[in-house]
């Protein structure tokens, strides 16, 4: 720090109390409003004369120093080499932020699945590789069952010669670890890794590490939310005159940024708009709304029902017509009347929820509701009509009454589980690039060729959010649960999402127009978590249930010698832990353990509950109070004018329209500081009030850097 150039007149002699009065407080030095040559100042001259920092201090506050540089560097350099940065910046300027939050949502889900595979590859994969494959055993005598129609057992898929069709069915992996029925391990030892533990846990570690990920990215914007309200809204003079970036030096970055600021300052105008509109409406037009809110909800209700009895039966007769001719076309009709479903779904929301007026964001989010609704919907139930076939769920059948599932049919069920899942996945991904370059691409090309009346109504394809965001949140489901019967099936999915981002991106960008519609990234990223945590749930209940309830198959597989995959834990359990450890465990799962558990947990759910609320309680004590400094300051003003009128009447500022008055928040105390607002300031301390004397005669005024910087 330069002490050698002079300072202002009277420049000591005026700062001399200010020094005396840093030094003598005890504020932080980073909420002090210095620069930081000047915060070093006042650190040395806080220290006593005989007591100065210790090289151990002095070390640790460098390397303290050196790791926040570090990690700033370090979070600069990921933010420069993140995936898909400037592609979304581009997105967000010229679409706004609501389609932007689609493809920010896409690419988290394609590092979820990333994420997902670790466990799968670390305990399953690689220690699979080192140990010897052992040799499947001889297949499972089913010939003296007997079967309806005389009927040999088979394996549930016919033999095909085209290679083609055996990547659409799944048929052409069945030998791979993309299926359950090609792990296989010995029996379980003393000393040993135990790979069917680490298989059975992957699938469960995996939705758990999706939960808390999920669970984070939801929360994470919560705490600004509660702190600014719900009804908190920026002033359109700041957005006005902040906005603009003046960092920016290419053409083409302005005009982003120039889009961007007009997406937000249209939002903020409709808004408040519609937020008048709806402050103006009488009863009776706010009863015909509640009228035609039921109206609407009930056909949604209607629509529902009847995609999932669809479903239902589709996925009943593909199942009972194995054999006939057309088993391709069987074999993609449950997937072909979900995809139905999903595509003429959506559309029919969008027309029945724009009847009820709603506000954009409200619209979108109510949207993308009933379609993940039908979306979830349908999976259920195509997974309880599968159950029903193969686990023989409801049915009396001999080969299930002996073996547990349809053994006649499927002597490994897992794989041909894991096929229609795969099927579901990949179908899903071929509408996709069907949709793209065979729908909206010729319409595109026909609208920019033809003119008229009808090709001008026609117009380019709208981007509708809900519909995309239903597509990738149902193939995030399925992902989920085909992770017991399907363990590689995420690597295929983050492989989709992958090359879905790019088809997005270029069908947005060519062959979509712009929305009229503009709605806030904010009002439905939340939205959007909650809809993939619903699809989890779904996901992990059947997992769940056969996991521990269901017989695994004769004939493949890691457990065919147990009657439930869990079965092995007890197993392993009394093999490789000591007396002690098993009765802990023991103790751990039975009810005296649990009842107490129970209620320990109820308890630290009311502390949480309780201090959410005292939370919640002094976020509205300091709004009031920030808005009651807000008038003291508004009345400090009118004050000061007041005086400088009468101090020189000839330099009066102007008349003041009785707009801007008007629109002021007045005083509530005039005269008097507020309640809640801080009071005057006390007397700075002179040098008999300090804990110790301090000499400031060596401390010049141009020792501050903006003292130095108001030099002439």
């Amino acid at each position: 720090m330069r002490r050698g150039s002079e300072g202002p007149p009277g420049g000591p002699e005026l700062w001399a109390p200010e020094l005396e009065w840093l030094c003598a407080s005890r504020a932080p030095l980073r909420t002090l409003p210095y620069a930081m040559v000047d915060r070093r100042l006042i650190r040395k001259l806080r220290e006593p004369e005989d007591a100065r920092t210790s090289c151990w201090r002095r070390w640790q506050r460098r390397w303290r120093a050196a790791g926040r540089r570090l990690a700033d560097a370090a979070r600069r350099l990921s933010r420069g080499f993140g995936l898909w940065e400037g592609a979304l910046y581009e997105i967000g300027g010229l679409y706004g932020s609501g389609i932007q939050s689609y493809f920010t949502f896409l690419r988290f889900l394609l590092l979820l699945n990333l994420l997902t595979l670790l466990p799968t590859a670390g305990f399953v994969l690689l220690p699979l590789t080192w140990l010897h494959r052992p040799d499947p055993g001889p297949a499972l005598g089913l010939t003296a069952l007997q079967c309806p129609d005389s009927q040999e057992p088979q394996s549930g898929i016919p033999k095909f010669h085209n290679q083609f069709w055996n990547v659409l069915t799944g048929r052409a992996f069945n030998n791979t670890y993309l299926f359950y029925g090609a792990y296989r391990a010995g029996p379980e030892s003393r000393s040993g890794y135990s790979l069917r533990l680490a298989y059975l846990l992957s699938p469960l570690v995996c939705l758990l590490l999706c939960f808390c990920r999920t669970l984070h990215r939801m929360v994470k914007g919560l705490p600004q939310r509660l702190l600014l309200g719900q009804d908190y809204r920026v002033r359109l003079s700041a957005k006005l005159f902040s906005s603009w970036d003046f960092c920016i030096r290419v053409r083409e970055a302005a005009i982003i940024k120039t889009h961007e600021i007009s997406h937000a300052l249209r939002m903020e105008l409709d808004e408040d708009r519609r937020f008048l509109l709806s402050q103006q409406q009488s009863r009776t037009q706010r009863a015909c709304r509640l009228l035609s809110y039921l109206r609407v909800n009930f056909l949604i209700i209607l629509l529902v029902i009847g995609s999932i009895a669809a479903i239902f039966w589709a996925t009943k007769y593909s199942q009972d017509n194995k054999e006939e001719s057309l088993f391709v076309v069987l074999q993609y009709l449950p997937p072909g009347v979900i995809a139905l479903v999903n595509f003429l779904g959506p559309q029919l929301f969008v027309i029945l929820v724009q009847l009820e007026k709603y506000a954009p964001s409200t619209e979108v989010n109510l949207t993308l509701f009933w379609c993940v609704a039908l979306k979830l919907a349908s999976l259920g139930m195509f997974s309880f009509s599968l159950g029903q076939t193969v686990l023989c769920i409801g049915s009396n059948r001999s080969s299930c009454e002996s073996y547990g599932y349809n053994a006649c049919d499927y002597q490994c069920w897992e794989n041909s589980v894991g096929e229609e899942l795969y099927k579901l996945i990949t179908f899903n991904f071929l509408l996709t690039v069907a949709f793209s370059f065979l729908v909206s691409l010729p319409r595109r090309l026909l609208v920019e060729r033809f003119s008229g009346r009808f090709w001008n109504w026609l117009d380019r394809e709208e981007f509708l959010v809900p519909k995309n965001v239903l597509d990738i949140v149902a193939g995030q489901t399925v992902t989920w649960m085909g992770l017991f019967y399907c363990p590689l099936l995420p690597l295929f999915n983050s492989i989709f999402l992958f090359l879905t981002f790019y088809i997005k991106k270029y069908t947005l960008m060519r062959n979509c127009r712009a929305s009229t519609r503009l709605f806030r990234a904010s009002s439905s990223t939340f939205f959007f978590q909650l809809m993939l945590l619903l699809g989890l749930l779904l996901a992990a209940v059947p997992l769940v249930y056969v996991v521990s309830s269901t017989h695994s198959s004769w004939d493949c597989g890691l457990f065919t010698n147990y009657s439930a995959p869990w079965q092995v834990v007890p197993e392993l359990v009394a093999l490789q832990l000591p007396l002690p450890a098993q009765q802990v465990l023991h103790y751990l799962g039975s009810h005296a353990f649990g009842f107490p558990l129970v209620i320990l947990l109820s308890l630290m759910l009311t502390v949480c509950i309780s201090q959410s609320q005292a939370n919640a309680r002094a976020i509205r004590r300091l709004r009031k109070q920030l808005v009651w400094q807000v008038r003291e300051k508004w009345h400090l003003v009118e004050d000061l004018s007041r005086l400088l009128l009468e101090v020189d009447p000839g330099e009066a500022p102007g008349p003041e329209s009785p707009l801007s008055r008007a629109s002021r928040p007045r005083s509530f105390c005039p005269g008097f500081p507020c309640p809640g607002s801080p009071g005057p300031r006390s007397p700075q301390p002179g040098p008999s009030s300090v804990s110790r004397p301090l000499d400031v005669s060596n401390v010049s005024a141009s020792s501050f850097r903006f003292l130095r910087s108001a030099d002439p």
